[in-house]
C-alpha cells in the first residue's frame, strides 16, 4: 500500500473513531507497528495529528474541552509550572481560553492576583480562592469549549490591561506564526494580545507545527515561549530573530 493511501485511512479512522493506539492502526491497516510509527511522525510534522502515548489524536476544531484536557497533562503541567513562577504577587494575569492555562491557573492557588479570563473552567477553578481578584469577561457561551467570544469578549478587553497575557495555541508555524483552528477565537485572541504588557505563548511539543489554519499573530507580537521540549531550529530561529526567548519548561537557563 502506498504511504499516500495509508495516511488517508489513518486520518479516516481517527476522525470517525477517535484517537486510537498504533497495534489498533497496524492491524485495521495490515502493515507493521514500525510503519504506522513513521506514518503518524510524517502526519504530526504535516499538522494533521497529534501524537499521543502509543498512538495518534486528530485535533479538530471544536474538539470538547473535557477530550483535550485529558491529552499530555503532564506535559502541560510542566509548562504551567514554568509559567506560573515568572509571575509575582500583586500582579495581573491574563489567561486564554484552553487546558494549559487551566493547568496554570491550577498553579495560582494560594496567590496574591488579579486573573482575567474568558475560560469558564478557568473561573470555575479559582472562583473560590478568595485572595484572586476574579474578572470574567463577558461574551457568547461555547458551551464545547468552556469559553465566552464575540464582540462583548473583544470591548471587555479594550477597557483592561493586564501585566502579563498567557496565549494558548493550535500551532505554531516554522516562521513562528501562532495558528488557531476556530476562526471565531481569534478576534479574542488578538484583542487580549494588545491588553497583555507581556507576552507569553504556552505551547507543548505538539504544537510545532500543530493544527489551524487561522493566523493568530506573527512572532513579533510575542516575548516570550514556553514550551515541553526543543522546538525545531527552523521555528527556533525564527522566534529568535523576532526577539521571542524561547523556554524551557524543566530546563536551567543559563
Amino acid at each position: 500500500m502506498l504511504a499516500e493511501r495509508r495516511h488517508q485511512l489513518i486520518l479516516r479512522a481517527l476522525r470517525s473513531g477517535g484517537p486510537a493506539s498504533v497495534t489498533d492502526l497496524s492491524e485495521q491497516l495490515g502493515v507493521s507497528p514500525a510503519t504506522i510509527r513513521r506514518d503518524l511522525v510524517k502526519l504530526e510534522e504535516d499538522g494533521l495529528l497529534t501524537r499521543v502515548h502509543g498512538g495518534a489524536v486528530v485535533d479538530e476544531g471544536d474538539q470538547p474541552f473535557a477530550e483535550v484536557a485529558k491529552v499530555r497533562v503532564s506535559e502541560k503541567d510542566a509548562i504551567a509550572a514554568h509559567a506560573a513562577a515568572m509571575v509575582s504577587d500583586g500582579q495581573s494575569v491574563l489567561l486564554d481560553i484552553g487546558t494549559t492555562a487551566f493547568r496554570l491557573a491550577r498553579q495560582l492557588h494560594g496567590r496574591r492576583l488579579t486573573v482575567i479570563t474568558s475560560n469558564l473552567v478557568v473561573y470555575e477553578e479559582l472562583a473560590d480562592d478568595e485572595g484572586i481578584e476574579l474578572v470574567l469577561l463577558g461574551g457568547m457561551l461555547r458551551r464545547e469549549y468552556r469559553s465566552l467570544v464575540g464582540f462583548l469578549t473583544e470591548d471587555n478587553l479594550r477597557q483592561l490591561h493586564a501585566d502579563w497575557l498567557f496565549l494558548g495555541t493550535s500551532g505554531v508555524r516554522p516562521g513562528g506564526q501562532v495558528m488557531d483552528t476556530t476562526v471565531v477565537e481569534v478576534p479574542v485572541k488578538r484583542a487580549m494580545i494588545k491588553a497583555g504588557d507581556k507576552v507569553v505563548l504556552l505551547a507543548d511539543a505538539a504544537k510545532f507545527p500543530g493544527t489551524g489554519m487561522a493566523k493568530v499573530c506573527g512572532p513579533e507580537d510575542l516575548d516570550v515561549v514556553v514550551t515541553n521540549a526543543p522546538a525545531d531550529p527552523v521555528t527556533r530561529s525564527s522566534l529568535e530573530e523576532a526577539g521571542v526567548e524561547v523556554v524551557e519548561a524543566g530546563k536551567v537557563q543559563e
